[in-house]
């Protein structure tokens, strides 16, 4: 696996590098979010290791910029700051997953493996998905309702495309965390309902009909 450590710490980062490399992963290295960023413009990662607290551009605003080029490298983040608030800004900025320091290097290496199991399971993606005049389309990740276009994060499409394949299934926060984020949070997070009301202002608001529904004290689920 081609791998891109984001890291400040010179210490910390010899040891993630010497680990990683290993367990034989080609790894890169970056002290500074600027250098960060032109290596992730320029070359390709399986998956990217980003610290949040770097000298001149955070973690946080580095995955904005990423994600703003349109590039869906898996980033986990590595963060001294664990709460709810801080794990949810990170998220929404467009990281796939993150560990707070002190870590053991096994968690690393597990969720650097989800990751990259995830960014490479093309076999499960089905044909275009219809409910009702909601119409996903996972394979160009276009989403249109009554023949208005939707314009989705990655993460949104990927809660919206779970929520779809279980259609008139209803779903738990967990299964949602394990399937859509594949990250094991802290139960007490309210990082599922901050996307499932994005979603609903997108998928539902403008429209009559709402379609995202919420039982309580079991989870969601999607239907007519």
């Amino acid at each position: 696996m081609k791998l891109l450590i984001v890291e400040d710490e010179p210490q910390l980062l010899a040891i993630l590098r010497k680990g990683l490399a290993e367990s034989n992963h080609d790894v890169s290295v970056s002290l500074d979010g600027k250098t960060a960023i032109e290596m992730i413009s320029n070359y390709s990662f399986d998956v990217v290791i980003l610290d949040i607290m770097l000298p001149d551009i955070n973690g946080i605003e580095i995955c904005r910029r990423v994600r703003s080029s349109h590039n869906y490298v898996p980033i986990l983040l590595l963060t001294a700051l664990g709460t709810s608030e801080n794990i949810v800004t990170g998220l929404n900025a467009g990281a796939d997953d993150y560990l707070v320091k002190p870590f053991k290097f096994s968690e690393l290496e597990a969720r650097i493996q989800a990751l990259f199991r995830r960014a490479h399971q093309q076999n499960d993606i089905a044909e275009t998905i219809t409910i009702g005049e909601l119409i996903i389309n996972p394979k160009a990740k276009t989403v249109e309702r009554e023949g208005l276009s939707i314009i989705l994060t990655a993460k949104e499409f990927k809660l919206l495309y779970y929520l779809a394949k279980n259609k008139d299934m209803i779903v738990s926060r967990e299964q949602i965390l394990d399937n859509v984020w594949d990250i094991n949070f802290d139960m007490n997070t309210n990082v599922v309902d901050v996307y499932i009301n994005y979603l609903r202002k997108k998928i539902d608001k403008p429209f009559e009909q709402k379609l995202i529904q919420t039982i309580k004290g079991l989870g969601y689920v999607i239907k007519l």
